[in-house]
């Protein structure tokens, strides 16, 4: 399984961008450079998942939305990877154990839009994910309020810390940083009738 899985060197810092991707956009590509220069990363990979629990309807195939995703991503310091298939994992907090065993010298950061964040709390074992990797939020257009005052949010205000210290805090440690950002999501996307699963 190890062969298949993308290369780190100890010590080193990987922002982890998961979802459906389906499609990926401009959107993904700025939340990801954003990621690269406002957390301190080394890297950041692409988890384009099987399917997500909380959304009825399954995404396009695997193949399309990796070829998707690798047309629109193209950077040196970036990977898109289909971890959770390799891993045979279905939730977020499986998947961080398994590459946290993996790598037990590669610092992780979960990095996420701050939509997500006002979830947060609806996902499996989320107490766990904010408990052993960093995480780190970026803002998106309309969710900055209801971002911070989540469960979430509210919980883990005392571990919140400044973006560009994140990578070096010890979990539990969040950040959450405003950006200009593309006003694009794949739900519209699909609704445009542009991207057909």
């Amino acid at each position: 399984m190890r062969f298949e899985m993308p290369y780190a060197p100890p010590g080193q810092r990987i922002g982890l961008l998961g979802g459906s991707f389906d499609p990926a956009h401009q959107g993904h590509v700025a939340i990801t450079h954003a990621a690269l220069k406002r957390f301190g990363l080394d890297r950041v990979w692409w988890l384009v998942t099987p399917g997500n629990p909380l959304k009825e309807q399954g995404p396009a195939a695997m193949a399309r939305r990796m070829d998707q995703a690798r047309s629109v991503m193209q950077h040196p310091r970036v990977v898109i990877s289909d971890i959770e298939c390799i891993l045979g994992t279905r939730y977020t907090a499986d998947t961080l154990r398994t590459l946290r065993h993996l790598y037990p010298r590669v610092s992780f950061t979960w990095v996420m839009g701050a939509d997500n964040l006002a979830d947060f709390h609806r996902w499996q074992d989320w107490q766990n994910i904010m408990d052993t990797v960093r995480v780190g939020v970026l803002a998106r257009p309309g969710e900055r309020v209801a971002a911070r005052l989540s469960k979430a949010a509210k919980m883990y205000r005392s571990a919140r810390v400044a973006p560009h210290g994140l990578a070096a805090a010890a979990a539990p440690a969040w950040a959450f940083e405003n950006f200009p950002m593309r006003d694009v999501s794949s739900s519209a996307i699909r609704a445009s009738g542009t991207w057909v699963r």
